[in-house]
């Protein structure tokens, strides 16, 4: 008997480390084979040893940088390879690109905005432990770290809240001078802080829930201190927050793997910040939402740290309302996280 003639169990009550090492001995039996069928990795383009580092980042903490090369691009719905090694109970939660001589910006639960050199984090191979952040910023009881943004890539840093309150700040005020631990987020006003990115100022801000709820609406309308940007049903919570214009692609992605790439052509913009979401993909859990170019990469990270880089051009342009193509193969897993990255050539 063959392991094709086989059917695979249920491993979903084995222990997640069990789980890791058949996904590992599962990833080792297909890289030997040869290397037909669609999910299998396919040779990346060259790309010259880069400073570029993707940074995995843990719920509770951990952190890891390794050089974007080392990261081969697979066809969408591969499998994978493993990232970090983390505990179970401290699965992967966000993804971001940043050069090694760069900082990034940590944002909180809390609101709270902290600056640390890139080269801080020790350089990594693909699959390696992570260093902890957490002990270096004196984070609040059940404080957590939500977002990571390279430092002083635009105009503003726009902050999203749980329950639907959007707020934009100047680069100026999270420069250099900034004082550690700064809050920027009331959590009084929408709850407690979810999302970050950065925006030119000029454009749109689509904000998107985990049901998958979203709208779309001028960032200029938003004031200084802030507003509601959207109404979330009580059962529901924003997930993402990212800058789009009328031509933007945006990539959706659920736990499930799936994933839409959604037009926003097909998203009217509404006239103010805090109507009511409209559908913008089908799922049961959306993960993120991250505006994206056509000749982009993506980069996905599951609850298992297992990780996939493929082109934005295998995922279909679509400009209603879809649930969604494969991206990532899971197995007993969820996708934790989604961040694009720029061609070689841009970056």
């Amino acid at each position: 008997m063959v392991m094709d003639d086989l059917e695979r169990p249920d491993l979903s009550q084995l222990p997640a480390d069990v789980r890791r090492y058949i996904a590992a001995l599962e990833d080792e039996v297909a890289r030997l084979r040869p290397k037909a069928d669609a999910g299998a990795p396919e040779a990346a383009p060259d790309e010259p040893p880069t400073t570029l580092n993707v940074i995995t980042l843990t719920a509770g903490g951990q952190a890891k940088r390794s050089p974007r090369h080392l990261y081969s691009r697979q066809r969408r719905g591969g499998m994978g390879v493993f990232d970090l090694e983390t505990a179970e109970t401290d699965p992967p939660i966000y993804l971001t690109l940043a050069d090694e001589s760069d900082n990034l910006l940590l944002f909180t639960s809390d609101g709270r905005a902290f600056r640390v050199a890139v080269s801080a984090l020790p350089a990594a191979p693909v699959r390696a432990r992570g260093h902890s952040l957490v002990e270096h910023l004196r984070l609040r009881p059940h404080e957590k770290i939500v977002a990571a943004l390279p430092a002083d890539a635009d105009q503003f840093v726009v902050l999203a809240s749980q329950r639907g309150w959007v707020r934009r700040v100047r680069s100026s005020y999270q420069g250099k001078s900034l004082i550690q631990g700064t809050t920027f987020h009331d959590v009084k006003e929408g709850g407690f802080l979810v999302a970050a990115c950065w925006s030119d100022g000029a454009g749109d801000l689509l904000l998107a829930t985990r049901l998958g709820q979203g709208v779309r609406f001028a960032e200029r309308q938003v004031p200084a201190r802030g507003c509601l940007g959207m109404r979330v049903n009580v059962d529901d919570e924003v997930v993402a927050v990212t800058a789009v214009s009328a031509n933007s692609s945006v990539f959706l992605l659920g736990a499930d793997g799936k994933g839409a790439l959604r037009q926003m052509s097909g998203l009217r913009a509404n006239k103010a910040p805090g109507a009511g979401g409209k559908q913008l993909m089908k799922t049961e859990r959306l993960v993120q939402a991250v505006a994206v170019e056509p000749a982009d990469d993506l980069f996905i990270i599951s609850q298992l740290s297992k990780i996939i880089r493929f082109t934005v051009a295998e995922a279909p342009p679509k400009e209603g309302v879809v649930q969604g193509v494969n991206c990532i193969a899971l197995r007993n897993d969820a996708a934790t996280a989604v961040m694009r990255s720029a061609p070689p050539s841009e970056t």
